[in-house]
């Protein structure tokens, strides 16, 4: 199965715009393209900012928030360094997200992968979780892990397999 091209909006003027370009961003733009998201043309899948566009980009707010295509700091997607952004967004960053009870939510895969990348992907992640451990938190940092389909029951998963 191919691998879904990721297209990438950046709000950019001048050299950050060059490089944004040149590292294969699919659109770039200032108020040209806040007025294309404003007309509903959103032709990308994820969106990088410059912190000096944020004010701008703001003005799309209410449009991109809820898709999920806000540039964040804290995502990595607010940046002066487009060049990096793109990188790692090309390469294949993947978002998660805690609720307020302290569970991870993430995708890892769809129902069409093998088995085995699924269990590269889930192992990955696991890791990954691990890593960002607090070194303040005491005591078993993951205490259940379960995986399912999108509208299908959840499935306990043994720690040990994935460890």
């Amino acid at each position: 199965m191919p691998e879904k091209k990721i297209r990438i909006a950046v709000f950019a003027e001048g050299d950050d715009a060059e490089k944004a370009k040149k590292n294969g961003a699919d659109v770039v733009g200032s108020d040209d393209l806040v007025e294309l998201i404003k007309k509903g043309d959103i032709k990308f899948d994820k969106c990088i900012s410059t912190p000096e566009l944020m004010a701008k980009v703001s003005a799309v707010g209410q449009i991109l928030g809820p898709k999920g295509m806000m540039p964040n700091p804290k995502l990595g997607t607010v940046t002066k360094n487009i060049e990096e952004a793109i990188k790692t967004i090309k390469a294949g960053q993947i978002e998660f997200k805690t609720d307020k009870a302290g569970i991870v939510h993430a995708s890892v895969g769809k129902a069409s992968f093998t088995d085995a990348d699924l269990e590269k992907n889930i192992s990955f992640f696991f890791t990954e979780l691990q890593k960002k451990k607090p070194t303040s938190s005491k005591g078993i940092f993951i205490k259940k892990f379960y995986i399912n389909s999108t509208m299908g029951p959840g499935l306990q998963v043994d720690l040990t397999s994935v460890m």
